[in-house]
């Protein structure tokens, strides 16, 4: 099986959370998203952004080797309006309940 360009990039240089954020900053996205209870909000912006303002163009899971709860996840978001950013979150246990349900209700996300 043939990997497309981002996968074979990811094998190579998205080994660590800081790699892929500073990958995607140099992509274009740039700002930091929060979830809140009334949706995410743009912490670069103060904007906040229903489930069907954005769509999860990417993310990335990575596994912390020794300990489980250095699990993390960063979702590439676009929103509606042009603003680009990242959203982290931990998951299993440490995972966010507004992000939780956030995502969930995020209709369009890609790999």
């Amino acid at each position: 099986m043939e990997l497309t360009n981002m996968e074979e990039d990811e094998k190579m240089h998205m080994t660590t959370m800081v790699s892929c954020l500073a990958r995607m900053q140099a992509d274009g996205y740039s700002s930091q998203f929060k979830a809140v209870a009334q949706g995410l909000l743009s912490l670069s912006t103060q904007k906040t952004f229903t489930p069907d303002q954005v769509k999860i163009t990417h993310y990335f899971r990575f596994e912390g080797e020794s300990d489980p709860s250095d699990s993390a996840i960063l979702y590439v978001i676009d929103a509606w309006d042009g603003e680009k950013g990242t959203l982290v979150d931990g998951y299993g246990t440490e995972s966010d309940g507004h992000t939780t349900t956030f995502i969930k209700q995020v209709e369009e996300m890609h790999k």
